[in-house]
């Protein structure tokens, strides 16, 4: 940490707060958080991964509580499993988690049979290499599905860039295309399921110019969504 982390830190969470604010309240159709610290690796009682707090598990839970949604999914594209998140949603039967990841793969979690107390985590392990049809099969036949039988009130995203082919910590190899096509899908979604309401995070991301290439892939398809 360094002397600004902490309030940064606060800001993150609070973005999502804000966020989930704005579009159950319909001021915006969708939101992008474009935050750090991210938090998706942020457990009860453990910070990791240069996560503080568990910002989109945070959302989730404000969602629920303050704004008395009745089932809230979260999915999560970033290259490693989010461990916090689970950690932190998989005792609420009201919340729904879907992780995809790079496996093995720090932090070592997220493995299939990881499933919850109520079978509400749904982990999708990604062999090195798997690229961009591995991907996309996996969360037709897998991730899509799980959401819509779960029905949320909103879909929050766990939006890491960091299974980009050009990103130095690991070897998932997404293109920028392949996150368009899954920001496009997961509107599909909200907009069957939640009447578009959808609140997506920044996440991990690490070679600058891979990271900025595809949140902007993944913020032209929200803003385009958000229009329509």
């Amino acid at each position: 940490m360094s002397p600004g982390t902490l309030a940064a830190a606060h800001r993150a969470a609070g973005g999502a707060v804000r966020a989930v604010d704005l579009v159950l309240s319909g001021e915006a159709s969708n939101a992008f958080v474009a935050t750090r610290p991210p938090g998706h690796h942020a457990e009860r009682e453990t910070t990791m991964g240069f996560c503080l707090f568990g910002n989109v598990a945070v959302a989730a839970k404000y969602a629920l509580d303050h704004h008395g949604l009745k089932r809230v999914a979260v999915v999560d594209f970033d290259v490693h499993h989010g461990n916090g998140t689970q950690d932190l949603l998989e005792d609420e039967p009201r919340a729904f988690f879907a992780s995809s990841h790079q496996y093995p793969l720090w932090p070592g979690t997220g493995a299939a049979h990881e499933t919850g107390p109520h079978d509400t985590i749904l982990n999708v392990p990604l062999p090195p290499r798997s690229g961009g049809t591995v991907f996309r099969r996996e969360y037709e036949d897998k991730v899509f599905p799980r959401v819509r039988a779960f029905k949320p009130d909103l879909i929050l995203v766990s939006a890491g860039f960091d299974a980009h082919r050009d990103d130095p910590l690991a070897d998932l190899m997404l293109e920028t295309d392949d996150f368009a096509w899954v920001t496009e899908r997961l509107c599909d979604l909200a907009d069957e399921l939640c009447g578009g309401k959808l609140v997506s995070c920044l996440e991990g991301g690490y070679n600058l110019y891979a990271l900025a290439e595809s949140v902007a892939a993944h913020v032209d398809v929200l803003i385009a969504r958000g229009a329509a």
